[in-house]
Parts: C-alpha cells; sequence; structure tokens
C-alpha cells in the first residue's frame, strides 16, 4: 500500500485530473492524503471539493485531507462572520445547491493527520511542540470548531487581528484554540523568541531579522517525526526529510505536486486551468 501527498489544489480540478492520471494510483490499495487548500483561487472550487468529498466517502480512511487556511475562510463565509476577500473564488461553491453537505463535510476535516511518526499538517507546528502536543492541541481545536462555540472561533480567526501571535503560551482554552488554529494553517517562520508570525507570505530570506522557518529552528521538538506540509508557494518544493513541503505554487503558475511516501517519488503536472488574477 502505497501514500501519496497532494499539495494545495486551490480549486484547480483540470490539474488535479492531470495529476491524478500521471501518478499510478493503484484503486482499492493506496492511500490518497491532501494538505489542504482544497479551494479558492483557483477557478474550480466546486468540483474539487465534490470530487473529494466522494473520494473520501469512496476510499474511506485511506482518504485524508486536513484543513488549509481556505478550508477555514470558507467555513467563515458559510458562516457569515467573514467578509468575501478581492480574490475569493468561492461564490460558485456557496451557492451550490450541495452547499450546507459541503460545508458540513469540510468542518469534519481534521487539522492534523497522525500515521505513526508521520505528521500531515497545513501550515506547521511550534518548535516548542512535541508530536504529541500538536496532535493533542488539533483534537482540542477540531472539537471547538464543531461545537456551539465554532462560529465564534472562525469570526476571531477571519479577523487577523495578531493576537494569535500572544497567546500560544496562556492557559486560556479559547485563546489556546486560537492560537494552534492559526499555527497549524498559517505558520510559516517563528520569531527569535519562538513565537509564531503568522502573517509572513514571503520566502525563507526575505523573513524579519532573526525568524526562522519553523521547520529551520535549532532544537525542534518535533524534530524526529516526518512532517509533510503545504501552504508556503514562496517556499516551493522543500523535500529535506524528514521534513517535507509539498506546495510547489500550482495556482500560481507553477506546478501541482504529489510526493509518494513510501520512497520519496515525486510527480508532477503544469497548471492547466485557466486562473485570473491569484493573489
Amino acid at each position: 500500500m502505497a501514500t501519496y501527498v497532494i499539495g494545495d489544489v486551490h480549486g484547480c480540478s483540470e490539474t488535479l485530473e492531470e495529476l491524478l492520471a500521471r501518478i499510478p494510483f493503484r484503486a482499492g490499495e493506496d492511500r490518497l492524503w491532501l494538505v489542504g487548500d482544497l479551494v479558492n483561487r483557483g477557478p474550480d472550487s466546486l468540483g474539487v471539493l465534490r470530487w473529494a468529498r466522494a473520494a473520501a466517502a469512496e476510499m474511506v480512511e485511506r482518504f485524508v485531507a486536513v484543513l488549509g487556511n481556505h478550508e477555514v475562510h470558507l467555513l467563515a463565509r458559510a458562516a457569515g462572520v467573514a467578509e468575501p476577500r478581492p480574490q475569493d473564488t468561492l461564490d460558485e461553491l456557496l451557492a451550490a445547491p450541495d452547499r450546507e453537505a459541503l460545508v458540513a463535510w469540510v468542518r469534519g476535516l481534521p487539522l492534523l493527520h497522525r500515521d505513526g511518526d508521520t505528521l500531515l499538517v497545513h501550515g506547521g507546528l511550534l518548535p516548542s511542540w512535541t508530536p504529541d502536543q500538536a496532535e493533542a492541541l488539533a483534537r482540542e481545536v477540531e472539537a471547538l470548531l464543531r461545537s456551539a462555540d465554532g462560529d465564534r472561533l472562525l469570526a476571531c480567526y477571519a479577523a487577523r487581528d495578531g493576537r494569535f501571535d500572544d497567546h500560544c503560551r496562556g492557559g486560556d482554552p479559547a485563546a489556546r484554540a486560537g492560537c494552534a488554529l492559526a499555527v497549524l494553517t498559517l505558520l510559516r517562520v517563528v520569531r527569535p523568541d519562538g513565537r509564531p508570525r503568522c502573517d509572513f507570505t514571503g520566502r525563507p530570506e526575505e523573513a524579519p531579522p532573526g525568524d526562522l522557518p519553523w521547520f529551520a529552528v535549532p532544537g525542534r521538538r518535533s524534530e524526529g517525526a516526518r512532517v509533510v506540509f503545504g501552504h508556503w508557494a514562496t517556499l516551493g518544493l522543500h523535500v529535506e526529510p524528514p521534513v517535507h513541503g509539498v506546495d510547489s505554487g500550482c495556482v500560481w503558475g507553477g506546478a501541482l505536486t504529489a510526493l509518494r511516501l513510501d520512497d520519496g517519488a515525486l510527480f508532477q503536472a503544469p497548471r492547466r486551468d485557466e486562473v485570473g488574477s491569484a493573489a
């Protein structure tokens, strides 16, 4: 049984179809994992999400998709606690007759998937987190997102007021959940004191002085685990075991990447979808 991990799709359904045709995937045997950001920016978020939900129903435990920041934004928009952004391409999805079923399926996705010593996450992990701590925090946030207080958490996330950066060490459950949600879906770099900087989007060399990619911090407590992540298109494909970044910027004109975890084999499809001014 092989495991294939696919990077950020962003609604590029034609490119996803091409990539799936290029990997030697054995239906009924192999596993398929997606690193989040299935939707938004690209032209066919509705088609990609319908495909993912159907694949999950057919493959059951052999299919995994984790929440990315664009899925969280979709949930916030569906809940009416976030405004559309200029680059959003979610209107067709939000107007679809099966919208409620699709949104409910997204809300049920995990923030982190763990299989032994392998962790699948969209953004990253704080260097101070062990794999056990990261998994426990993910389960805590997932439970809150699916509860009656979930929309309040989504509204706080949508506000992006920067306070998440200051609450990762606090004891308040709501603040801790907000920080964990931001880290797991948005993190790229951390500050010299270990706090997350969740608003940075550039290349590693463009980070503020002293900031480091979360996976490059010496002594990070998850360094014994294999971590597969997406989210960082400006980093590009980053295969430096045990860390694997598989966002190769498909929606930006790059390729869509699949990584076979068993042997490190890479498969790519150049973007085929027509995309407007993704940003």
